[in-house]
């Protein structure tokens, strides 16, 4: 029986699924190392950007610093189907933005601690960007 080969497509869509995957893994992993100063960061920037409006900024920025620990855990279904709405938003977005563009417009909006959340999802993932661009490889 001869051996099989896989095609050069395939060969190079699997080293490109390889390198997103472990692109992913490793701004995961950032995001969990540097949950504090990440959600400071984004709480600051969610407020100068008039995208929030909350009574309590530690209660906020503890909720994302939970939500940092956790998203490494979540299934990549879960994350997907959050992030689904918003693909189409712009061009080459960052997963972990769409997620909390998402959170904040659906989740953090609940808050007992949050008064309104303001602006249009566009605006809303270019504030969250903005601080966790940072952790995404260079392109």
């Amino acid at each position: 029986m001869g051996s099989q080969t896989r095609p050069f497509n395939d060969k190079t869509a699997g080293a490109i699924d390889r390198k997103r995957e472990r692109e992913r893994q490793n701004m995961l992993q950032a995001l969990y190392r540097n949950a504090p100063e990440l959600a400071t960061k984004l709480v600051q920037r969610l407020l100068d950007k008039h995208i929030i409006e909350t009574t309590s900024p530690e209660a906020i920025r503890e909720a994302f610093t939970n939500l940092f620990h956790k998203m490494p855990e979540m299934e990549e279904f879960d994350i997907q189907y959050k992030t689904a709405p918003l693909r189409g938003l712009v061009n080459d977005p960052n997963f972990i933005s769409l997620y909390l563009t998402q959170y904040i417009a659906e989740d953090l909006l609940e808050h007992s601690k949050i008064q309104d959340v303001f602006g249009d999802d566009l605006e809303i993932y270019q504030a969250v960007d903005s601080i966790l661009g940072a952790i995404r490889p260079p392109s």
